[in-house]
């Protein structure tokens, strides 16, 4: 899924959680039926974590439930209790961000793949989501 690369802001329902993530206009999103996400209704796209950077305000408004392997670390804002990113067990090295908590105007077309987080070592060697958090080379992404 090729698209132009655009820098979408977005955050949490109270506004005090923002951030920025430099992401396609076109993503891949993955609904996750682990225990947590299937939950929370969470459906995400990933990127390197060096394309997101959150707003030095938001900090003092986070605060992160991990649980199991402790990998994951599911941030949210302590006011409203929004998850707008986290950082995923299937990418430590990468941001998840919550899809429906990005501004609108700059996502222009979303594919949803489904992630059996009930089965989660299958399905995260069978469904490719580890490369979501690499950096590509100049060239690779054409």
């Amino acid at each position: 899924m090729n698209s132009e690369v655009v820098m979408h802001n977005g955050g949490c329902h109270c506004k005090r959680v923002r951030w920025k993530v430099e992401a396609p206009s076109s993503v891949v999103v993955w609904q996750c039926s682990c225990s947590d996400c299937s939950m929370r209704g969470n459906t995400h796209f990933v990127v390197p974590s060096q394309k997101f950077e959150l707003n030095e305000d938001a900090k003092q408004f986070l605060t992160t439930y991990t649980f199991g392997t402790h990998t994951a670390k599911h941030i949210f804002c302590k006011i409203c209790g929004i998850t707008s990113f986290y950082i995923p067990r299937s990418n430590p090295d990468g941001v998840a961000v919550t899809y429906k908590c990005v501004d609108p105007g700059t996502l222009k077309h979303v594919e949803t793949r489904h992630f059996d987080g009930q089965n989660w070592e299958s399905s995260y060697n069978r469904s490719g989501i580890s490369a979501c958090s690499k950096i590509l080379p100049k060239g690779d992404d054409d």
